[in-house]
């Protein structure tokens, strides 16, 4: 994303034409006056016909009313039929035109995107017009329901409508006009989104609309409003209910404008913000991690206010409360967990089926235990004070006085005691007790010391203390004695839960009133934009008692404060659940390749997270706060969603790692924030936080086991030539190393072995013949391999299993080979007939032909020039431990070749190595077994051919000095072509041994180029098996570096090439301990920006990538906020599951 010119529109020439023609669609409901291409008139009279139609019937029942001849509930009942027959109609001739085909063409025109919404229209009543009119419902269950309760809306609506009833509210004539002019276009506004056709609505909670949900919005904020005056109808005398009517009465004229605005949230989102607002505010409870577990805990909760309600003790009443008010602060479903695992283990057996660790099972016991201590000393306590301590009016010398005022203290020192863990205070000043430039792990645990002690004092007084005295102080109030009261029951309720919503809404009007401003800073200091911004900032001034109204209102329905583009134009964003989102938590993230390294760092992260939280580092711990993590070129959004007693649950979200300029911009000021509060001294005692007017504040560090990230530049290592001179000998050596090394820890070698030495004989291994005598030896088997070899592959048999070889050249003497023979290979004991071996008559041919079926066909009289196979066996029996699949032991290679590679072998290396295997843990001479295995020439001879095979196939053709391309081809696995190319590829398993050995020589080459050379055998073979078990080597893009990364690696690396800067480079991840830093975002900022994300993305369809507001800006990371939404609007990367942390 490039950084924002000047001249980036809020909205592009495209969308401005398609906003201005949405936008009054949702002012009228659903009407489309505003077509952007010339249609018939009768599309204009069709629509405003069926948006009258409501006040038709309305009027008609109105004036049989006015005359007399109807009662007002009749007057309903017959504008409402009439309007039921009508929505019927409706729907079955929408029906009626989607059933019948018709063949429609379109007009031309040269704008494609306008085109989608030109239609071609026949006639006044043509299928083409009524489809364009009336789109139909999707579900016939909506047709039928939503028909009924279009008539029933326009029956209540005329009872509500009625001229006489207002003029009863009001007593005036023109005010009753006026509402009943514009009482009635809120009905047809609402009749026409039902019924007819649904305008998109600036209030958007879900993404798509698959139940429909979105017609019945209007509708019901009707009923709302119509219900308080049917309540006022039948329920006379209630002064208070009358004011309220005569209000709402006024607001319903005024229900289009606060539709069109977005103020009133849809239904989902209303039902699941008032059951929200209810349980934390009514009931005292918290906001809920999952809507599953919300819409639980409010039925659970609702039925312990009613239970109370019928509790005929009064003590019975303190009790239960107490005892249920504790139960619900819990988190019950790691108990329920806990509680199904005792269960399970007692029914199937405690052997039968494996539960959670030791430590872990023995740890939640602990808690349950803590949990039943706590709950009986409360009971007996709130038994102990009602009982005996007398009821008395408020006063200073009350009992309740003076826990109040102990209390207070109390809450006084927690605060105090929750500043001094972070690093700045109020997020204005610098905590003089907050350890200074810390920038390790081991420095800042030193230095906290004090810090830990005062945190387990302020956990003491939190969990233990502050409890007890919040139960003496509810105790002892005289209201308890008033049983069956409805305040006692839903006010004690709340009470004993410790929830309070006056903390809760000045928490907020401090929050938006510091993101208004932070919103008119950034305004104002941004280049780019002052000229039209300066007009913006200036009405915000003027009409700042405005500014605050809408800040207040925001504030007492706990919705955002919306500020349309990220500009200081402020709209009242509808109410909506803390999640912000619909979606579960967790369950959608944009997934890439970097997605790993947030999910190892995830459980360390939670582990630092549980001790910051307990000693209150993070601030004042509350559902819907943010925090922001920054390590390296990570960043971590955090979102606490739940929180009760001793424990809160969050959502740990990881964002993009491959940084655009705008995500460049504000990740740099991001570190700027960090870096000035935790890495720079200051003079002062109390400095003055120089980031204050940013949305994050910085809180406090946190030690976590994660990878850190160095890419260096391998110039003059890579391309040096003596380094890849001596990386051709050393990697002849790592392949012996490791073949030896996987032959060694084959499981189903000791079977073959024990079963061997049972029979008291060893195997016949069938070894092709390397030293022939000279005189069987071909002319051609001494030459090297060049060019005119090359020529001797045959092009008809490229794509076959095995090439094709053709003895000198001439096409009569080929010899084919197939795959299962087994050619001669250097160093192997020289080949003698079978006939001379055994003394027998069995002629050659045919004993070859027991031993190998399908021997290849050679011509006849030349059987003298073929090398045949002969049995040989391993002078050691415990050979068969180390020895090579049998397929790995073909040759693909001329004889003269072979020969002239085998004195490349380090026969001193792979004496060495076989030696120091540890494959014997049975044997007690296993020194004088490996030594037996060490002389045994034949398993030597196995061993030459695969590694000088693996050898040729890895460089190829060319025997001269590996180049650093070459290099980096081979280690990305693209090998060049070669005679055993083919034959390694066959080998998958042989092919990655050989690759691994490869990547092992490679970074042998780096390290001996950086700390120094090996000294001896022990120093090598130390060094590689430090690459065996520490190290995973590979590329960036493989399966296994994730799989590496998952199982804790303590080191990965991989190989590149920076295509910019002409230059290999090496990535080195390091796992260690270190220091993320974390800072508290300001929860109405993000609140605001998602909502006008949600806004400009789901009805103004802004999804431009370069549109104004995701363009980076330092004070209110827009960028960073953008991301952090959960999909499709967002793109995080990573996205946990709710996360339950233990807070005590």
């Amino acid at each position: 994303m490039r950084r924002m010119s000047p001249d980036v529109p809020l909205l592009n020439d495209y969308k401005q034409d398609f906003f201005l023609k949405r936008f009054p669609q949702t002012v009228l409901g659903g009407p489309r006056f505003k077509l952007g291409y010339c249609a018939p008139p009768y599309i204009y009279v069709n629509q405003t016909v069926l948006f009258l139609m409501p006040w038709v019937w309305g009027g008609l029942g109105t004036l049989l009313y006015q005359l007399g001849i109807l009662e007002d509930y009749y007057t309903a009942a017959l504008s409402g039929g009439l309007m039921l027959f009508a929505a019927i109609t409706i729907q079955f001739i929408s029906l009626y035109a989607r059933n019948k085909s018709v063949t429609v063409e379109r007009m031309l025109t040269t704008d494609i995107l306008a085109e989608e919404d030109e239609h071609d229209f026949t006639s006044c009543a043509g299928t083409e017009t009524i489809k364009f009119l009336i789109p139909g419902k999707k579900y016939i269950a909506n047709t039928v329901l939503h028909s009924f309760l279009a008539g029933l809306m326009c029956g209540l609506g005329t009872w509500y409508l009625l001229p006489n009833r207002i003029s009863l509210l009001y007593g005036s004539t023109g005010g009753t006009v006026l509402l009943f002019v514009f009482g009635w276009m809120t009905l047809c506004i609402g009749e026409y989104s039902l019924i007819v056709n649904t305008a998109a609505e600036t209030a958007t909670f879900q993404t798509q609309d698959t139940y429909e949900i979105t017609p019945l919005m209007r509708p019901l904020y009707i009923f709302l409003f119509v219900s308080v005056d049917l309540a006022h109808r039948f329920l006379v005398n209630i002064p208070a209910l009358e004011q309220v009517n005569q209000i709402l009465h006024i607001l319903f004229i005024f229900l289009p404008f606060l539709w069109a605005l977005g103020t009133l949230p849809p239904p989902d989102s209303l039902f699941l913000w008032a059951m929200e607002q209810v349980l934390e505010f009514g009931l005292g409870g918290s906001s809920m991690s999952t809507h599953l577990r919300l819409l639980i805990m409010f039925i659970i909760s609702a039925g312990t206010a009613v239970t109370s309600y019928f509790i005929p003790s009064t003590v019975g009443v303190v009790l239960f409360m107490t005892a249920l008010g504790f139960l619900l602060s819990l988190n019950l479903s790691d108990m329920c967990l806990v509680f199904k695992h005792s269960v399970t283990r007692h029914r199937v057996g405690t052997k039968s089926k494996a539960l959670p660790s030791g430590s872990e099972k023995q740890f939640t016991w602990k808690e349950c235990l803590f949990y039943i201590i706590i709950l009986v000393l409360a009971l007996i306590e709130t038994s102990l004070l009602h009982h005996f301590a007398g009821f008395s009016q408020i006063s200073k010398n009350s009992p309740q006085a003076v826990v109040g005022y102990v209390l207070m203290i109390l809450l006084i020192i927690l605060w105090i005691l929750r500043e001094i863990q972070s690093v700045c205070i109020f997020g204005i000043f610098r905590n003089p007790f907050y350890p200074k430039d810390v920038q390790t792990v081991t420095l800042f645990l030193e230095k906290r010391t004090r810090l830990v002690k005062i945190g387990v004092v302020r956990r003491i007084l939190l969990n233990l203390v502050s409890p007890f005295a919040m139960i003496a102080f509810l105790s002892l109030d005289s209201s308890l004695q008033g049983l069956h009261s409805v305040s006692v029951s839903i006010g004690f309720t709340r009470a004993f839960r410790m929830v309070g919503i006056m903390r809760d809404r000045l928490i907020q009007f401090i929050s938006k009133l510091q993101f208004a401003v932070t919103v008119l800073l950034a305004s104002w200091t941004e280049k780019k934009r002052r000229k039209s911004t300066t007009t913006l900032c200036i009405l915000n001034i003027v009409f700042s008692p405005f500014v605050l109204v809408f800040i207040i209102f925001s504030t007492l329905l706990s919705s955002p404060l919306l500020p349309l583009f990220t500009l200081p134009l402020f709209l009242v964003g509808f109410p909506r659940p803390v999640q912000i989102w619909p979606g579960a938590v967790g369950t959608a993230a944009c997934m890439c390749a970097d997605t790993v390294y947030y999910d190892q760092m995830v459980p360390g992260l939670t582990t630092a997270l549980q001790a910051a939280m307990a000693a209150g580092s993070l601030g004042l711990l509350l559902p819907g706060s943010h925090y922001l993590g920054r390590f390296q070129d990570r960043l971590i959004w955090i979102m606490i969603l739940e929180c009760g007693y001793t424990y809160c649950c969050i959502n740990i979200k990881g964002l993009e790692l491959q940084e655009t300029s705008c995500h460049t911009a504000e990740a740099q000021r991001v570190d700027e924030v960090f870096q000035s509060a935790f890495e720079q001294e200051y003079s002062r005692v109390c400095s003055i936080n120089e980031h204050f007017g940013n949305v994050l504040t910085p809180y406090s560090v946190l030690p976590v086991k994660l990878y850190s990230d160095a890419r260096n530049v391998l110039s003059g290592i890579i391309d040096s030539h003596d380094n890849l001179k001596e990386f051709k000998g050393d990697l002849i050596k790592v392949l012996v190393w490791i073949l030896l090394q996987y032959c060694s820890r084959r499981p189903h070698v000791q079977e073959v072995v024990h079963k061997t030495e049972n029979k008291g004989q060893a195997s016949l291994i069938i070894l092709p013949a390397l030293n022939t005598s000279p005189q069987t030896q071909s002319p051609e088997d001494s030459d090297s391999l060049n060019s005119e070899i090359l020529d001797d592959w045959s092009d008809d048999n490229v794509f076959g299993d095995e090439p094709t070889i053709r003895k000198g050249k001439e096409e009569k003497d080929q010899l084919k080979v197939v795959p299962g023979v087994n050619f001669p290979i250097p160093g192997s004991v020289e080949s003698q007939g079978i006939g001379e071996h055994s003394g027998g008559t069995v002629p050659e041919n045919s004993l070859y032909k027991s031993v190998i079926l399908g021997y290849p066909v050679v011509d006849k009289g030349k059987q003298k020039d073929v090398a045949y196979i002969p049995l040989v066996e391993f002078s050691c029996s415990h050979s068969h431990l180390l020895r090579l699949p049998e397929e790995w032991t073909s040759s693909c290679l001329p004889n003269s070749k072979m020969r002239e590679m085998s004195s490349l072998f380090p026969e001193e290396w792979y004496q060495f190595v076989l030696k120091q295997l540890e494959c014997f843990h049975s044997e007690e001479n296993t020194s004088s077994v490996l030594e037996e295995i060490a002389k045994d020439r034949v398993l030597k001879d196995f061993y030459v051919h695969a590694v000088m095979t693996c050898y040729f196939s890895l460089f190829g053709v060319d025997n001269m000095v590996p180049s650093p391309g070459h290099i980096l081809r081979v280690y990305s696995g693209v090998l060049p072509w070669s005679l055993a190319l083919d034959w390694l590829t066959e080998k998958p398993e042989l092919f990655q041994l050989a690759l691994k050995a490869f990547r092992y020589t490679l970074k042998l080459m780096i390290d001996k180029a950086s700390l120094g050379p090996i000294e001896d055998f022990k120093e090598l073979t130390n060094c590689l098996e430090e690459y065996e078990t520490d190290w995973y080597i590979g590329l960036v893009s493989d399966e296994k570096w994730k799989e590496a990364i998952l199982q804790e690696k303590p080191y990965l690396f991989s190989l590149g090439y920076d295509p910019n800067m002409g230059v290999y480079t090496g990535r080195v991840l390091t796992l260690q301990e270190l220091l993320i830093q974390v800072g508290k975002l300001n929860a109405e900022a993000v609140k605001g920006q998602w909502a006008n994300l949600s806004w400009e993305l789901l009805y103004a369809t802004n999804d431009d990538e370069e549109r104004y507001s995701i363009q980076a800006h330092p004070l209110l990371l827009r960028n960073l906020t953008v991301q952090a939404a959960d999909p499709p609007l967002g793109y995080p990367i990573y996205s946990s599951k709710p996360l339950h942390i233990h807070l005590y």
